[in-house]
């Protein structure tokens, strides 16, 4: 099965907001994330994303709804542990929910959840969205304890937080993040929990992760927004697409 595709559309909210973060859902509100999340499909993504902070410094609360509304595609909701977002949660029921680190001083999400030292926070939380029906990942970092405190607590999913990878130097610094990542997508595998993959990921350094085995899911959003500027939605996605193709689950793909 090929590798599949989610596009995080919160940075097209992010522009609009730029202009219109007092006035949403004026008719001169531009661009449009339900637009964004059509293109998004037409380019080939598998499943959409986006985060509806506390702050809603990007997605708000209606985009969601109109989102979920509008795309054929599953959505991806990312979201703090609050009582706020597991009430929109609830009310959205969006097929996956990958609960994610979050805090107001932060410019994007910088790290990822401790499962391990959170464990009887997040639990609860995990029991109820699963009991409405919704698929639960843990983004963590590439870190073994947090791989086997996810499985521990029920996920069907984790998301490997790729930033470390992305920031850090060419040569032994970033072999050694994609050690980490290697080791911690074999531990999920072995867990039995689908593992999937994202922050930081563009076009230039999405081939360094083929030799990480057992990937189902990307999920990309920056640099795939940031190329649209020059391509287009659409292109910018069928270009991602066409780079992940190559993947092969043993991590053997050059």
């Amino acid at each position: 099965m090929n590798l599949l595709l989610g596009v995080n559309i919160d940075h097209i909210a992010t522009l609009r907001q730029a202009r219109y973060a007092l006035l949403p859902d004026s008719p001169n509100a531009e661009p449009c994330p339900v637009d964004a999340a059509e293109d998004a499909h037409l380019g080939g993504a598998d499943s959409i994303t986006i985060h509806v902070r506390g702050d809603r410094r990007h997605m708000q609360e209606a985009d969601a709804y109109r989102i979920k509304e509008a795309s054929e595609l599953p959505i991806n909701l990312e979201m703090g542990n609050s009582k706020e977002m597991i009430a929109m949660a609830l009310k959205l029921k969006p097929t996956f929910i990958c609960l994610v680190p979050e805090t107001r001083e932060e410019v994007t999400t910088e790290g990822g959840l401790d499962v391990a030292g959170l464990y009887d926070e997040l639990a609860p939380t995990v029991s109820v969205l699963q009991e409405a029906g919704m698929k639960i990942s843990m983004f963590v970092d590439p870190d073994i304890h947090q791989i086997e405190a996810s499985a521990k607590i029920g996920a069907e999913m984790v998301e490997l937080h790729t930033g470390c990878f992305a920031n850090a130097e060419k040569g032994c610094e970033r072999d050694e993040e994609i050690e980490r990542l290697r080791m911690a997508a074999q531990r999920g595998f072995e867990l039995g929990v689908q593992v999937n993959a994202g922050h930081g990921i563009n076009y230039d350094n999405i081939k360094e992760l083929y030799i990480v085995p057992h990937l189902k899911e990307l999920n990309i959003g920056h640099t795939i927004v940031a190329r649209s500027v020059r391509v287009g939605l659409k292109q910018a996605v069928a270009e991602m697409r066409e780079l992940m193709a190559n993947y092969k689950p043993d991590g053997t793909a050059v």
